[in-house]
């Protein structure tokens, strides 16, 4: 799909606003009064599990008779483009899932229905608190949890026991370790790190003092070229040139590869990565079951031990303000949000869109990890148009060059003006 230029985004998402006040005024939500319709629903990638697809279908179609409900996967590549066209037009999907980082660009130009009256129907005050403010806009809930998933770092066991390591109690020691990984076993990674990865560098910006952007008044000051930021940026650079064979400019897509493959030592990925490697070896992205007594877990620690700060990984769910039947939709989304779909997110890896449902993670190091990365898992700036910054590629274009040796602070520097004239534009 071609991409859309920033000022291109904010016109299009100021349609999508238009014609949701349009339906409100003209009283068009109104639903199929034939209670028969299709309702479609947007997933992103397959984090959602083919269990919790099948029991959302089953369930919605077993609940409302003579409708349908029709799961259209998408990718993340490309969606906040995609959701700009998509929900402003005639032919609109009726929920949509979103990531938690761009939520807001949608929350705040009115693409989503208001859900406010249906917020405690829906969890109420157990639904995850952080998403909750992700999708809610000068007051009013538009956008439900999905799921969360910090991310957390996967090793093979008999590497770092053969290299003479333990599991790192400091961000340093991390370094150290992977940097020791690579040097005792040529031609693999000891941390697997593709230079668009820029997930696993907030980290790394936090744990030294440095953010991404903050607001001063109603301007956003971004901050990559900070003394606090460069250090850490300085350790990403570390770490991408002398631990990781990643390619460059690659993406952080099937990481389970190189771990199946014995080319990847270490990995840092969302928990639910678990089940890529683990995945059967007949699978569509095959994995690696035989190496799950191999397989170890722990939360990246801090400059000064304990869990460090990382990205609150996840997805919040909305209707679309333009739904033909948003009566159906909620109904379907109520499903979604239910226990028994919930439920069906934690025994695979993924944290639930409720605090209640916490247990569903079960013991296992994996869900200990998550527990322990998630007490300091922190998001992007609030901002309705960082969407807007992650759809032009500023971020993953800065770390392939830092990946490539570039040269860190007139990057950074650059990087900065860049995200303040879309921030700020």
């Amino acid at each position: 799909m071609r991409k859309l230029s920033s000022a291109t985004r904010v016109v299009a998402l100021g349609a999508v606003a238009a014609v949701a006040l349009a339906g409100c005024s003209a009283g068009g939500n109104e639903g199929t009064e034939s209670g028969s319709a299709e309702i479609r629903v947007w997933l992103v990638g397959t984090d959602t599990p083919e269990e919790a697809r099948d029991l959302l279908k089953e369930t919605f179609e077993e609940e409302n008779p003579g409708s349908t409900l029709v799961i259209e996967e998408q990718s993340w590549t490309g969606l906040v483009d995609l959701l700009t066209t998509s929900l402003s037009g005639s032919d609109s999907p009726d929920i949509v899932e979103v990531g938690n980082t761009q939520a807001a660009a949608f929350t705040s130009a009115g693409a989503f229905l208001d859900l406010t009256e249906h917020y405690e129907d829906l969890g109420g005050d157990d639904l995850l608190p952080g998403f909750v403010e992700a999708g809610t806009y000068e007051d009013t809930f538009y956008a439900a949890p999905l799921y969360s998933g910090s991310r957390l770092v996967f090793y093979k066991k008999d590497a770092l026991e053969a290299a003479g390591l333990s599991v790192p109690t400091s961000l340093e020691e991390y370094i150290s370790n992977a940097e020791e990984l690579a040097a005792a076993n040529p031609g693999k990674s000891g941390l697997w790190w593709p230079g668009q990865d820029w997930y696993n560098a907030l980290p790394f910006i936090w744990e030294n003092g440095g953010e991404i952007a903050v607001a001063d008044g109603e301007e956003w000051d971004a901050q990559f070229s900070s003394d606090e930021s460069i250090a850490g940026l300085e350790q990403v650079q570390q770490l991408m040139t002398t631990a990781s064979l990643a390619p460059k400019d690659g993406n952080e897509t099937n990481p389970q590869v190189g771990y199946c493959e014995g080319t990847t030592l270490q990995l840092s990925a969302p928990s639910w990565v678990k089940w890529s490697i683990l995945a059967p070896a007949d699978a569509e992205a095959p994995g690696c079951p035989e190496e799950e007594a191999n397989l170890g877990v722990y939360a990246l620690p801090g400059a000064d031990g304990g869990a460090a700060q990382v990205f609150a990984g996840g997805s919040n769910v909305a209707i679309s303000a333009n739904s033909e039947n948003p009566e159906l939709a909620l109904e379907a989304l109520k499903i979604i949000l239910g226990d028994e779909f919930q439920t069906i997110y934690g025994e695979n890896g993924l944290v639930p869109a409720k605090l209640s449902l916490a247990e569903t993670l079960g013991t296992d190091e994996v869900a200990q990890a998550s527990t322990a990365a998630a007490g300091n898992a922190r998001l992007t700036p609030a901002s309705p148009k960082w969407a807007d910054v992650e759809a032009a590629g500023l971020l993953q274009d800065f770390f392939v060059k830092i990946a490539q040796g570039g040269d860190i602070p007139s990057l950074a520097e650059q990087l900065d003006a860049d995200i303040e004239g879309i921030l700020n534009g």
